[in-house]
């Protein structure tokens, strides 16, 4: 795909940045860090942000500094979120751009991802926004979603690309945000 994001476009999608869970990812602090930024800068385009916890009675819930960013949490039992039975009723359907970031990356992302493609949106895979237990794991799957049709991008490409001018006038303010 060689448009840009489209924050007319777009849903920001947080998948299971559970708190329990975080430890565990390598350099996941660095994930949740690039998702609270991307969500902060979604809230003030405008952007719907949806976040995904993964049953959370057994793996607790999200961060909470990604719940509060969240318009709305959807649980889940299903590693791919699109198999969720009310998670496709509760996108937009003007909003077919479909950012994505999470954990783990080979297992609940890449999986919502393919179900995403499979229903036809246009999926972008934060790069930097996303982990896994092991760093192989997330790269094999940056690539399986890669040559499966999403696009690969990275929190700053989808900031800049949402705002498209500095002009913008959220730009000072998000300029500070990725700083």
């Amino acid at each position: 795909m060689a448009e840009l994001c489209d924050a007319a476009r777009s849903v920001l999608i947080l998948v299971d940045f559970q708190e329990a869970l975080l430890p565990a990812i390598h350099e996941g602090e660095a994930a949740l860090e690039r998702a609270i930024v991307l969500a902060r800068a979604a809230s003030e385009l405008g952007v719907p942000v949806m976040g995904t916890e993964q049953n959370p009675d057994g793996l607790g819930p999200n961060h909470p500094r990604i719940r509060q960013l969240c318009d709305r949490t959807i649980t889940k039992t299903h590693f791919a979120a699109t198999s969720q039975p009310d998670f496709l009723t509760c996108l937009d359907p003007q909003r077919d751009e479909l950012i994505v970031a999470g954990c783990e990356a080979h297992v609940c992302v890449l999986q919502t991802v393919l179900g995403l493609l499979a229903h036809g949106y246009r999926v972008r895979l934060v790069a930097d926004g996303i982990g896994s237990r092991r760093a192989s794991d997330r790269e094999v799957a940056i690539a399986r979603a890669s040559a499966a049709g999403a696009t690969v991008v990275t929190s700053e490409m989808v900031i800049f690309e949402w705002l498209r001018h500095s002009d913008h006038a959220a730009f000072r303010s998000l300029l500070k945000l990725v700083k």
